[in-house]
């Protein structure tokens, strides 16, 4: 269930999302940020080479965790969606 998260949270994790996403273009791929739960976990949505990519689970926690962490490090984890 979505949570009203506040706009400085958002923020963040935007911030964090800008920083990553060349990377993740780069690779002709991109991210979209979906939800943050009321548990703190913030749900990504994985696009073009990403989503389809072998090592996508370890882009999401060696690179979009650790950074969306760097900016907001109340975040519990990152999880991809895929719908």
């Amino acid at each position: 269930m979505p949570v009203k998260t506040d706009s400085v949270l958002l923020e963040k994790i935007e911030k964090a999302l800008t920083e990553i996403r060349p990377y993740l273009q780069s690779d002709g791929g991109d991210i979209s940020l979906m939800e943050v739960t009321s548990d703190m976990f913030v749900k990504v949505k994985l696009h073009g080479a990403c989503k389809s990519c072998k090592v996508n689970q370890m882009t999401l926690t060696a690179g979009v965790e650790h950074t969306i962490k760097k900016y907001a490090p109340e975040i519990e984890g990152v999880v991809n969606i895929d719908a």
